[in-house]
């Protein structure tokens, strides 16, 4: 077990640039003031396939929306999916009061039940004496089966919390780590990846932050920038897998300090969808792409413990819709630049059965966007 918040090689280090927009310091979800990431990563064993056994390449990745604790400070917050093949817990609550009162968990399908319960553990743990917990706990998943055995369901209560302390603000790990150790993308080396973008004053001067669990999409279909580059890699193998091509899965959260209603959320978390078409992302039948978007703005909102007395009106400040496209570029931007970031980070995998995951030459890459 493995924990981690070091930021390895990324786009922009290679002079790939994408749009036109000003990331953040760290250019990851962590910009949006508050924000912590962290991971647990899972990676043991070798060879064949021994369900309960390994071998093992998984893992679990934490997002807590503020420096608070979310189960007594919620926000408001909503939800998007492009297709449905998915899970992520907790929406009908979101759909219905707009709010995340939890931290975020991000993990293998397999493993989702175990997450979320080891959250739930530690929100009840957070309380003080004699005080009744309430959280419909928000866990998204994607499938890492192809390189990790999982349905041996691996991931422990001990590694989501491993991930919940080591949550921290600065650079954030990408590639395969936590969530994202055993997936695949665009038939590369997946995993997470995360960028952000901060608005010119004249737009309220807000940051956008995305972070992405990227295990989707068909190779011959990947483009960066606008360039289509998958075609230029058919000489990398393909990973062998009992799922067709395209038929995996991407989780997207978006965070942003702009302050939104959860109605405005649900439009930036579409907005996502539109940065995974860019690199080539369809939502195809077989696959799980849904987003999520909170607002660390209007941190007065009534706590969702039990025992909560909340007053008979509380007031909020709200983005005027007029003014909210320069949002909806940033989210695009953010999510494109993500998943190119958790593509270069990617490095090659050999999980079970002797399967591997080549990564993504991210030199070659930089040179073939040169070249365009």
């Amino acid at each position: 077990m493995t924990s981690g918040t070091t930021a390895p090689r990324r786009a922009r280090d290679l002079g790939i640039v994408i749009g036109d927009g000003t990331p953040g310091p760290y250019n990851a979800i962590t910009d949006v003031a508050g924000v912590r990431v962290g991971h647990t990563t899972l990676i043991d064993g070798e060879g064949p396939r021994v369900v309960g056994t390994g071998p093992v390449r998984t893992g679990v990745t934490v997002v807590l929306p503020h420096a608070g604790s979310a189960f007594d400070e919620p926000v408001y917050a909503s939800y998007h999916w492009l297709n449905g093949n998915g899970e992520i817990t907790g929406l009908a609550y979101l759909a219905e009061f707009g709010i995340l009162g939890s931290p975020i968990g991000l993990t293998n399908t397999a493993s989702v039940g175990t997450v979320r319960d080891a959250l739930v553990e530690i929100e009840v743990a957070s309380l003080a004496r004699g005080r009744q917990a309430w959280s419909l706990t928000v866990v998204g998943e994607t499938w890492d089966g192809t390189l990790n055995d999982i349905d041996g369901q691996h991931v422990r209560p001990a590694h989501v919390k491993a991930a919940y302390a080591a949550a921290s603000g600065g650079p954030v790990a990408e590639g395969g780590v936590g969530g994202g150790t055993g997936m695949i993308c665009h038939g590369f080396k997946g995993g997470i990846g995360t960028a952000s973008r901060v608005l010119g004053e004249q737009y309220g001067g807000y940051t956008v932050g995305v972070l992405v669990q990227a295990n989707h999409g068909r190779r011959g279909r990947l483009a960066v920038n606008g360039v289509p580059v998958g075609p230029s890699f058919t000489d990398v193998p393909l990973p062998v897998s009992p799922a067709p091509e395209g038929a995996g899965s991407i989780i997207g959260i978006v965070a942003t300090d702009a302050p939104l209603l959860p109605h405005q959320c649900r439009r930036l978390a579409q907005r996502a969808g539109l940065g995974v078409a860019r690199t080539g992302g369809a939502g195809e039948n077989s696959s799980g792409d849904g987003f999520l978007c909170f607002s660390t703005a209007n941190r007065n909102l009534p706590a969702n413990t039990m025992d909560a007395v909340p007053p008979l009106t509380y007031q909020v400040t709200v983005l005027a819709d007029e003014h909210i496209d320069p949002l909806f570029y940033a989210v695009i931007e953010a999510t494109e630049e993500a998943i190119v970031n958790a593509l270069v980070a990617g490095e090659s995998m050999t999980g079970a059965d002797g399967v591997t995951a080549h990564g993504l030459d991210g030199e070659r890459l930089a040179t073939l966007l040169r070249n365009s």
